[in-house]
């Protein structure tokens, strides 16, 4: 059985992005974050005969299922990498400009809930979380090394957990004793006893499980290498959206539109011209009651859309 087969993934504010990016039928697309394809597959849907999409993903199983999409479509070319890599990708494969750029930033349901890949506190297995299991540092190898300050650092900073000092203490009290965090079930049970309050509803590891993956993927940083890259990529009127689904994701891309939305001034010249903006802002989606009834994981969701400006 496929892993697609048991752990199907529901796409989240797929017509609102699709609508977003979505405005020229014969041009040259970008999903960042391919992960099962639905988004991919509802722009598509959308483009003529002549358009291209480029598909990214760290993911393994995420480009095979890519590739088998490719085969199918001759519109599309799968790239195994982060988008944080799309120029220089993209400019390897002759593609100089693009007219849309869709980056999901949430982990798929498969990832979640495939429990050898270690992202989900509901299940016990080995404590991975990379996204792309062929390379790189696992959750556990980082828990295996780093000293407690490290630790608390990234809990506190990526998990936004305020209990990140206790319970970077009694992780690195465990590995003293000779029983370092190898599992899920470990962590969950670590941080459980480590976390004196949690808001209702919410798990005690919820915010450890967050900041450990984005340190083992480096989610931040490749957010904002992306989002810097899209300003060279992107024709004029081409459109970026990107869907976040925490504070910290949405808080880069919010102030990166922000930002390359504001003619500047040059202090040292304030009397030439201002550089001109690079994006226009076109505001923020959030998922309708509807789609989080029937998908409590889009409750977090916000869409952000910005297009290109002329200049």
């Amino acid at each position: 059985m496929s892993a697609d087969a048991r752990w199907q993934h529901t796409t989240v504010l797929l017509a609102e992005a699709i609508d977003a990016i979505a405005t020229r039928p014969d041009g040259v697309f970008v999903d960042g974050t391919f992960g099962r394809g639905g988004h991919s597959r509802a722009l598509l849907a959308r483009l003529g005969a002549a358009a291209k999409l480029f598909v990214f993903d760290k993911d393994p199983e995420a480009i095979a299922e890519a590739q088998a999409l490719a085969a199918s479509d001759a519109r599309v070319t799968p790239v195994h990498a982060s988008f944080a890599s799309m120029g220089a990708a993209l400019a390897e494969r002759g593609v100089q400009q693009v007219h849309g750029i869709l980056l999901d930033l949430g982990v798929s349901s498969p990832q979640i809930d495939n429990p050898a890949r270690g992202f989900s506190f509901r299940f016990d297995a080995p404590l991975d979380m990379r996204m792309d299991t062929t390379r790189g540092e696992t959750a556990a190898d980082f828990l295996g090394r780093a000293d407690e300050r490290q630790i608390a650092e990234v809990i506190r900073d990526y998990g936004e957990e305020r209990f990140a000092v206790s319970i970077a203490k009694a992780l690195v009290a465990r590995r003293a004793g000779g029983q370092p965090v190898r599992t899920t079930r470990e962590l969950s049970e670590v941080v459980a006893r480590a976390v004196k309050t949690r808001e209702p509803g919410q798990d005690p590891a919820t915010r450890t499980f967050q900041a450990l993956r984005i340190l083992v993927n480096a989610e931040l940083e490749d957010l904002e290498q992306a989002l810097t890259g899209t300003l060279a990529l992107l024709a004029p009127t081409g459109r970026l959206a990107v869907i976040s689904f925490h504070s910290l994701e949405d808080r880069i891309v919010k102030t990166f539109i922000a930002r390359e939305s504001r003619a500047t001034v040059d202090r040292r010249a304030p009397f030439a011209e201002p550089k001109p903006t690079r994006l226009k802002a076109l505001g923020r989606i959030k998922p309708s009651e509807a789609e989080v009834a029937a998908n409590p994981r889009a409750r977090s969701a916000i869409l952000r859309i910005a297009e290109r400006t002329e200049a």
